[in-house]
């Protein structure tokens, strides 16, 4: 906007005077390269009193239960004994904020967890298709830490490949991740009775390689995976949509690398730092507590395990041999060379059998 401006005749002073910002704000950026995007990282505003909420909270529903009202210079009171040093009013103002009694007078529970710490991991797909863009979510159940990933399909080597990422951002794997009817994840429902899915092989196998149990939720019930469902409502409208109409202004579109370049800044300074509206507490500290309890990192995926059957997850093909019999063989996938770790062992127990005395046996045994 600064480059258009000048271009039409304004001066300097003008310009600055139309946008609102310093004459020297515009003389800077008027020296720079066309095409030059500048990034813009806010340092979000310490408030004094989000460390107290939870403690706030519990005193609001304690108060509820027992039938009585507790006034805000209680609240002041003891909140002061454990370290707050702000003001009165600014405690009013940030329980006005966050709405705390008009929640209680609404019979609402104030902090909620219905997970335990690494118990559970919400994953679905938002999609964009002006963009041709997807992006994968994942959100914890208990410290609604969340993880977002653009991608341009859903195949199953992408949706692999970001749950690798999650759990890397993450620091470790949940016990169990929720899904919903990814046909990617879940091929057909009550195949084997009810609630015995017929799985993606590639995928139960990828879980089984990772640790954790897959669970799928009952089709139009989005509420069985609401806490992926919200982030998604927040991620939508408060980032997407407001970074395609900040690209739009400096003429640039939306695409894959920009998009992921600024959804993982949004994720560290604003969404995963934000007080969640039902923790009310920081996503990042709940995390924290939550570490400890995630199974450790996996080794990189590599393909299908020789452990699982074949023919459950070969592709089939037919030849005819020499006497015109039709045939049918079966093609196995490559497999990760980390799986025939398991042979090491046995290699090196039969170099050292005793039967094999001759240097000739014994460095046959090894050869092997």
């Amino acid at each position: 906007m600064i480059k258009k401006l000048l271009e039409e005749g304004l001066n300097k002073t003008e310009v600055a005077r139309r946008l609102g910002i310093s004459r020297e704000t515009v003389r800077k950026y008027s020296k720079l390269p066309d095409g030059y995007v500048p990034i813009i990282n806010r340092t979000p505003v310490e408030n004094i009193v989000d460390p107290f909420l939870p403690h706030i909270a519990k005193m609001l529903e304690t108060a509820k239960e027992e039938n009585s009202y507790i006034p805000t210079t209680v609240i002041y009171a003891e909140i002061q004994k454990r370290g707050y040093k702000g003001s009165l009013r600014w405690l009013q103002q940030v329980m006005q904020k966050y709405e705390l009694r008009e929640r209680i007078k609404n019979d609402e529970k104030l902090i909620r967890f219905e997970t335990e710490p690494a118990k559970q991991m919400q994953v679905d797909w938002v999609e964009f298709p002006k963009e041709k863009l997807s992006a994968f979510v994942a959100t914890m159940g208990y410290s609604r830490a969340s993880y977002v990933e653009y991608v341009d399909n859903e195949k199953i080597e992408t949706l692999l490949a970001c749950h690798m990422n999650a759990f890397r951002y993450f620091g470790g794997v949940p016990l169990e991740c929720l899904y919903d009817n990814m046909r990617t994840v879940i091929i057909k429902r009550n195949v084997y009775g009810r609630g015995k899915h017929k799985l993606n092989p590639l995928f139960e196998d990828f879980a089984k390689h990772c640790g954790f149990t897959i669970r799928v939720c009952r089709p139009y019930r989005p509420k069985t995976k609401g806490k992926v469902e919200r982030f998604n409502h927040y991620f939508r409208y408060s980032f997407h949509n407001a970074l395609k109409v900040r690209l739009a202004m400096m003429h640039y579109e939306l695409n894959l690398e920009n998009a992921n370049a600024e959804v993982l800044k949004w994720l560290e300074n604003v969404a995963n730092i934000r007080i969640h509206q039902t923790t009310l507490q920081r996503p990042f500290d709940l995390l924290a507590e939550e570490q400890p309890h995630l199974l450790c990192l996996p080794k990189p995926y590599g393909g299908i395990h020789p452990k699982v059957i074949i023919k459950s997850v070969a592709k089939k093909e037919s030849y005819f041999n020499r006497d015109n019999c039709k045939i049918d063989s079966l093609y196995i996938p490559n497999r990760d060379m980390q799986t025939y770790d398991d042979l090491i062992p046995a290699a090196m127990f039969l170099s050292l059998l005793p039967a094999l005395t001759t240097p000739m046996q014994i460095g046959g045994a090894l050869w092997h």
